[in-house]
């Protein structure tokens, strides 16, 4: 087994002279960092094929014209063999003033709906993804991983708390959470980034159901190297009835906010040697697709998880078992 050496993520954040977020440390894996966005792309693919007229160098303010290239199905792709570990997929690890020196790895996120409601989404961004191993095999591996947490605001007073963990997460009462400094704590799963409210060891065999030990899918978490994520991050305001998202320095780049493609590589296919399937099964391939970014991230949600089939939004009172 890897490491699982964390680092703690903290968030702290004054937006607009009206609100203090106070935001999670999240806890990545030794080895397996937070990146810049988007470091390691080298071609732009739909069906592993090189997408015609794309911007030559991209960047962050030109990303979204992919979209005008069937936009949806594009896939950020790296020309490195990524069984050969480059030193890319290492990422950025937090130096000693907690800061991903030379790599901005967070993305804030702010949609003030209104009346007071105020919800800030605090998107993290990794180089890559190891989804752990079933059966011995390794499984869900893609490069790029975006995971969050999301803070719903009721009058400037942080009330609920969203962790994102593979498809689904875990929702909290801000109250009940582990405080650092007065700010709530985060772990980061090992490998995975999945991103829990307590240290240790997490079975998710069973989407949406956190268990203490070990079962055929676990997320290991614990302290490490602590993480601000404020201190490595762009700020941008959010409108829901436009979806348009603005730069709260005009420094940062936005345009990147608005692309639609996927940021890693398409899923090898069957006939690729690297690729491997447990019994043929589709849902236990080695190497998936890289994920979608901030924007495919229901930022104007009615409750503070997101809408998915088969859910239901629980916002936990306490944290552990």
């Amino acid at each position: 087994m890897a490491s699982i050496n964390r680092a703690l993520c903290l968030l702290s954040l004054v937006i607009a002279d009206q609100y203090i977020l106070a935001s999670p440390f999240a806890l990545p894996i030794e080895g397996r960092q937070e990146s810049s966005v988007p470091d390691y792309v080298k071609t732009y693919e739909i069906n592993f094929s090189a997408v015609n007229g794309s911007p030559s160098p991209l960047n962050l303010d030109n990303l979204d014209s992919l979209n005008a290239n069937n936009g949806a199905n594009v896939y950020l792709t790296s020309n490195d063999d990524v069984t050969t570990r480059p030193a890319w997929l290492n990422g950025v690890k937090p130096d000693d003033s907690h800061k991903t020196e030379g790599a901005t790895s967070t993305s804030v996120i702010v949609n003030d709906r209104g009346n007071g409601n105020v919800d800030a989404f605090y998107m993290y961004f990794y180089a890559y993804n190891w989804g752990g191993k079933l059966l011995e095999q390794d499984v869900d591996e893609h490069v790029g991983d975006w995971e969050h947490n999301m803070i719903r605001f009721a009058n400037g007073t942080p009330t609920q708390v969203w962790y994102s963990q593979h498809g689904f997460g875990e929702a909290f009462t801000y109250e009940c959470l582990e405080k650092q400094d007065s700010r709530p704590v985060a772990y980061s799963g090992n490998g995975s980034h999945a991103v829990y409210a307590i240290k240790g060891t997490h079975d998710h065999t069973l989407p949406n159901v956190n268990l203490p030990g070990t079962g055929f899918l676990t997320d290991y978490t614990d302290q490490g190297t602590l993480w601000d994520p404020l201190v490595s991050t762009y700020y941008h305001h959010y409108d829901a009835s436009s979806k348009a998202f603005t730069a709260y320095d005009p420094s940062f780049p936005t345009a990147w906010l608005n692309y639609i493609g996927k940021w890693g590589d398409q899923e090898y296919p069957d006939s690729d040697k690297r690729q491997h399937k447990i019994l043929g099964i589709d849902a236990t391939a080695r190497f998936a697709n890289g994920p979608t970014g901030p924007q495919d991230k229901q930022l104007n949600r009615t409750d503070v998880c997101p809408v998915a089939k088969g859910y239901v939004c629980d916002v936990r009172t306490k944290i552990g078992a």
